[in-house]
């Protein structure tokens, strides 16, 4: 049977190399977003489905979850990598505005979760994925929000893990500690300081070598960052 990936968060960046690494390992892909539009691109490259979902809408992660079941009939990948930012100094924060970062980075991460476990459990294998950050391990002046849902994120991985593991559900969380290489938003390589960023493509590769790793020693956390960054 072919292998089935869903990427929830799908973007141009770390998503976009990981799913295009899963094609050519053959297997099938999903991609959902908030924004379907600009996920065509991709999805006619390699002939990926592409789904319209709120990532922190219960009802939206049922629907989205059941037109997979139905597309592809198993699920045997899943990465969560959508996350919401909200910068500024901690007194002049907008309240729904935090709630809407934390809804989204981490409220979201367990409802696809929790939707994938369920499918996985039932087949006895499969992985989930989380997409985590510098943010995941330290918080930042003027990035409570994005802490705050990256340390839950962070946390939800763990008991994943702890819980599903031994049932063999591999659960996996990297933190992505340094700035990611694309020049669609904008952050293309230095060429007087090259590979100061992190390339999404060398990201993707070590997604793929943990989601090779034989369950005898499998990794729960993995941290990523360029040669120059700093820790």
């Amino acid at each position: 049977m072919t292998k089935a990936a869903l990427i929830v968060g799908a973007g141009s960046g770390i998503s976009a190399a990981f799913a295009r690494a899963l094609a050519r390992d053959g297997y099938r892909v999903a991609l959902a977003a908030r924004d379907v539009d600009k996920l065509g691109s991709l999805s006619r490259e390699i002939g990926a489905t592409a789904h319209a979902a709120d990532a922190a809408d219960p009802g939206a992660v049922a629907a989205l979850f059941a037109e997979v079941d139905r597309a592809f009939g198993r699920l045997d990948v899943v990465l969560y990598n959508a996350s919401y930012r909200v910068r500024g100094p901690l007194l002049d924060l907008d309240p729904a505005e935090v709630r809407r970062s934390l809804e989204v980075t981490a409220y979201g991460g367990f409802l696809v979760g929790q939707a994938a476990a369920r499918r996985m459990l039932a087949q006895g294998a499969g992985a989930i994925f989380f997409t985590g950050a510098s943010a995941s391990v330290k918080g930042y002046a003027q990035s409570a929000p994005f802490a705050m849902g990256k340390f839950a994120l962070r946390g939800l991985a763990q008991a994943m893990a702890r819980e599903l593991q031994g049932k063999g559900i591999h659960i996996a969380h990297f933190v992505i500690d340094g700035g990611v290489r694309n020049p669609q938003r904008g952050r293309p390589d230095d060429p007087a300081a090259p590979d100061s960023l992190l390339d999404p493509d060398a990201i993707a590769r070590t997604y793929m070598a943990v989601l090779a790793q034989p369950r005898s020693a499998w990794s729960l956390e993995v941290e990523l960052r360029p040669w120059v960054e700093r820790f």
